[in-house]
């Protein structure tokens, strides 16, 4: 059997429930034909073969597919407003047991940030992020929580020295911050969302989603918020059409439902 590209999608979607017709074509088509080339493979028929019989391939196309550049605290300035003002909002407006949802976590640089986050106004037992990723294999590196010196270098440093361990040359993240976070595996465009999250973080993902399934997630998160609640998006990213989707504009890279 052999088949194009639109064959190609429909077998991944069975395969992986990975819809590929929600990602920009040119993009997404350019970095899978460099994955079919490496791995040795002629056609698509043949790679899909491939992944369905080899756990491990199948494995490193998912992770190579869902692409994962991740930082803590990344773009600091961001996370200043949030120390400042959505924090202090939030717990006002919602209490101290706030529901915090972090959607495309990656390797948890960001549950953890936010965990870092909410301790200056919060004690540590009452902080709780839920934390998905289509991912399993990133969910596994960020259950591990040790991390390159480059990922870790936007910390504070007053939290950088109370909950990182050098280990050679990388630094583990504390248990106490680890424990505080719950990764499950989970699709935005087709598993059901969490309901009356007071805030929801996804960061810079959505960038390498087609407007259609971007528009999509972004209903999807309104309808997951509590009115009031926020939506923290990334420094690349902007929700066009936001008024008519429920929202009203907190800045540049936050929303209220």
């Amino acid at each position: 059997m052999s088949y194009d590209y639109e064959g190609f999608k429909k077998e991944i979607l069975k395969l992986t429930k990975i819809d590929l017709n929600a990602y920009k074509e040119k993009q997404m088509k350019r970095r899978i034909d460099t994955l079919i080339a490496k791995s040795g493979a002629k056609e698509y028929a043949e790679y899909v073969k491939l992944i369905s019989t080899d756990k491990k391939r199948f494995e490193e196309f998912v992770n190579y597919l869902t692409i994962n550049v991740s930082e803590f605290y990344r773009n600091p300035e961001q996370w200043k407003i949030l120390d400042q003002q959505i924090i202090p909002e939030l717990i006002k407006k919602f209490g101290k047991n706030l529901k915090i949802w972090s959607a495309a976590c990656s390797t948890g640089d960001e549950p953890y940030s936010l965990v870092m986050a909410l301790s200056r106004h919060l004690p540590l037992s009452q902080i709780q992020i839920f934390a998905t990723d289509i991912d399993k294999q990133v969910i596994a590196k960020a259950q591990g929580g040790l991390y390159s010196e480059k990922s870790i270098v936007s910390v504070p440093d007053d939290l950088k020295r109370k909950y990182f361990t050098k280990v050679g040359p990388s630094y583990q993240i504390s248990n106490e911050i680890k424990s505080r976070v719950e990764f499950k595996q989970h699709n935005l465009l087709l598993d059901t969302y969490p309901q009356q999250v007071h805030m929801i973080v996804c960061r810079n993902v959505l960038i390498y989603f087609t407007d259609e399934a971007k528009d999509e997630v972004f209903r999807k998160f309104n309808n997951a918020l509590a009115k009031g609640g926020i939506l923290f998006i990334g420094s690349t990213e902007q929700i066009m059409d936001y008024r008519s989707m429920g929202y009203e504009r907190r800045g540049s890279f936050f929303y209220e439902k």
